[in-house]
This record gives C-alpha cells, sequence and structure tokens, in this order.
C-alpha cells in the first residue's frame, strides 16, 4: 500500500500500544489513521519479544486497576476481533525470601483484595507442599492469584491490526520514521523513509525507541530501554500440569510451562542501557545455574530456543500516557515490563485521552509526563 500524504492521526509503532490504539479510534469511528511500523512485520519489538504473562498482582493502585480493566479484554478478545489469543489462567506465585519483601508483599495483597483481587497469602510450607520438585528451603511465604497467567502477544498484535483494517484504519509495516515537524509547538508532520505524511496528531507508541521519538519531535521521554532475555527448554515429562508462573522475587528469576517444557528468564541486575537484543552467554550461564538450584529437574532438559528483547523503563516503572508540551504529540509508552497486559486497555484509554481530551474508563492523568519534572513519581516493587 502506498504512503498517505495526509491522515488525521499517525501512530508510530505497531506493537501491543500502537495496535491497540489504532483499533479502538477505529471503533470509535476514526478511520482517517495510520500505523507505522518500522518492522517488516508488526509486533516484532519488545512485543514480541515478551514472555506473555498477564497478572493482577502489582503494588499499586493504578497498576491494579489497569489490570482489573486489560484482561477481562482479552477474555474477550476472540469474540471482539475475531482472533484467538489462548488466554490461559495458570496463576501466578510470588515466592519471597527476603523478611522486608514479607512485609511489602503482605500490604499488596491487603491493597489488592481492597481493591477486589483476591490474591491469597501463602506460607512457607504450603509453597514447599505446591511445588514439592523445587528447593524453597529459604522460602518465608509468598502470593499466588489463580486468575493471572499467560496470553499470545502476536494473536493480540494481529488480532488488534486485522480488525483495525477492517473498521478503514490503515497500519503499515516496513516504514522508518526519521523525523517529525514542529511548527508554533504543535505537530505538522510525520518524514518517513517512504515519505511526508501531514498530520496534527501523532502518538508516540515506539515502546524501548519511544525517546528517540521524542527527541525527533523536541519533546525530551524519560525511557531507556533495558535487555531482558530467557530461555525455553525441551519437554520437561516430569513437570506437573499444574505448575504456575513462578516468580523467584528477590532474584528476579522466573519460570512458566510453555509447550512441553518451560520458559525460564531472570533479570540481570547489572545490564546496561541499550538496544542490544543478543543473548548475553555469559548472563545465560549464570540464569542456569540459579534456575536448576531451585529446579533441579531442569538439568534433564535441553534448550529448545533463547530469546532477549527489550524493557521500556521509566523512573518510577509506570508508563506515560497522554499528551506532552507539543501540542498534537502524545505519548502511550513506559510500561517497564509488563505493558502486554496492560495493552488492551491502554489503545482504549489512548482513545479516549484524544478523542474526549480525558480517559475515562480509567483514570490515568497522575501517569503523564509532566510528573517526572513535578516531582510525583509513583513507584512500582512488582517488576520482574
Amino acid at each position: 500500500m502506498t504512503l498517505p500524504t495526509t491522515a488525521d492521526i499517525v501512530i508510530i509503532g505497531g506493537g501491543v500500544m500502537g495496535a491497540s490504539t489504532l483499533y479502538h479510534l477505529a471503533a470509535r469511528g476514526q478511520k482517517d489513521v495510520v500505523l507505522l511500523e518500522k518492522e517488516e512485520f508488526f509486533g516484532l519489538g519488545a512485543t514480541g519479544r515478551c514472555a506473555g504473562g498477564v497478572r493482577y498482582q502489582f503494588s499499586t493502585e493504578i497498576n491494579i486497576r489497569l489490570s482489573l480493566a486489560s484482561l477481562p479484554m482479552l477474555e474477550t478478545f476472540e469474540e471482539e476481533t475475531g482472533q484467538a489469543v489462548d488466554y490461559r489462567k495458570i496463576g501466578y506465585l510470588f515466592l519471597l525470601t527476603r523478611p522486608e519483601d514479607v512485609e511489602t508483599f503482605r500490604r499488596n495483597v491487603a491493597l489488592q483484595n481492597r481493591l477486589g483481587v483476591e490474591t491469597q497469602w501463602l506460607d512457607g510450607d504450603e509453597i514447599r507442599e505446591r511445588l514439592p520438585m523445587m528447593n524453597l528451603d529459604d522460602v518465608l511465604g509468598g502470593t499466588f492469584n489463580p486468575e493471572d497467567g499467560l496470553a499470545d502477544p502476536n494473536g493480540v498484535v494481529m488480532g488488534y491490526i486485522n480488525a483495525a483494517r477492517r473498521l478503514g484504519a490503515t497500519p503499515l509495516s516496513g516504514i522508518n520514521v526519521t523525523d517529525i515537524e514542529v511548527e508554533h509547538g504543535a505537530v505538522k508532520a510525520v518524514i518517513t523513509s517512504a515519505g511526508k505524511i501531514s498530520t496534527p496528531c501523532v502518538v508516540n507508541a515506539a515502546g524501548p525507541w519511544a525517546a528517540l521519538i521524542g527527541q525527533m519531535a523536541g519533546v525530551p521521554i524519560p525511557i531507556t530501554p533495558l535487555r531482558r532475555q530467557w530461555l525455553t527448554t525441551t519437554p520437561l515429562p516430569d513437570l506437573p500440569a499444574d505448575f504456575p508462573f513462578v516468580i523467584d522475587f528477590a532474584q528476579s528469576l522466573y519460570f512458566h510451562p510453555e509447550g512441553d517444557g518451560l520458559l525460564t528468564g531472570m533479570s540481570n541486575p547489572n545490564e546496561k542501557i541499550g538496544f542490544d537484543q543478543r543473548v548475553d552467554p555469559d548472563w545465560e550461564l549464570t540464569h542456569m545455574e540459579a534456575a536448576i538450584a531451585r529446579l533441579p529437574l531442569l538439568e534433564t532438559a535441553g534448550v529448545a530456543s533463547r530469546m532477549a528483547g527489550l524493557y521500556e523503563n521509566t523512573p518510577d516503572a509506570h508508563p506515560i500516557f497522554g499528551k506532552t508540551p507539543v501540542e498534537g504529540f502524545y505519548i502511550v509508552a513506559g510500561f517497564s515490563g509488563h505493558g502486554f497486559m496492560h495493552g488492551p486497555v491502554a489503545g482504549k484509554l489512548m482513545a479516549e485521552i484524544i478523542l474526549d481530551g480525558q480517559a475515562s474508563t480509567v483514570d490515568v492523568s497522575m501517569l503523564d509526563l509532566a510528573r517526572f519534572e513535578e516531582g510525583r513519581p509513583i513507584r512500582e516493587i512488582n517488576v520482574v
């Protein structure tokens, strides 16, 4: 398809945030919307390189409310878009080994319960009884929510892309944005590798690359890319069928079922900021030593695949929604490792912000770009 020369709205980024925003704008009757993705296929950036986890277990009210709005949208996703997304409620189980984390997570559970999220507190013995195949002598307690689980990132992206296209929107891949024209403090056009689109409205949904897009419009955005990596194993026939998504919180080490094996990853606390998406073999060795120490049956498995991707981190581990100092330049990015699960509602909120002037499904006014300059960050603790 040839590049249009004008558009009412241009969205930059074809991952879950851009695709969801495109769909929800189109569903509100906005046909003249163009989405630009630099890769040849949609959802190959941060969304396509995520572990697919979805959860209600967060430490701040706003993130819990985003989950309360977003996860039910995954349950009705196929009915709405025609695309299956394989939402599996296997539950998230956080393992806690430090006394200070026990206190923090007890408060988290109380907050979640108050908001209607039925997260359960488990003591160390209950966890050891549930997971006898793991080495958990040092586990003091933990939290479990059976409604947490997994969904298919590619299915969500393509479901929104195809549904938006049917509604008359224009998603385009293989097109790189090279500049944004701003005149008298307002957006005028987007310059791309395929030509120029005149537009009064641009949505920066570029994930880990959002700060680079911000620079083009003259808007500093405090989002930094950080590599995270994981691998999947060959079949593990001794793994119980009801094995949950297990997170060793202190180590940022996690496991979840993937096919007949496991997906496992661990965050490197010394990872350098940057766009490198190659697997670090040295860190993989460190990760697997810790993983086997927790789950010895991993010694019997081989590596089926390995992957690295980018988190898009903000200083307070919360996303940025809405307007910027440049008129017509919006942002929906910075989800700090939990964007996929909030992608469905994030696009709906952006449609509300652009078309109605404010979000109504969830009040995200406190997640504006200005909070960093104004000194009102909102710290999320449950980041893996």
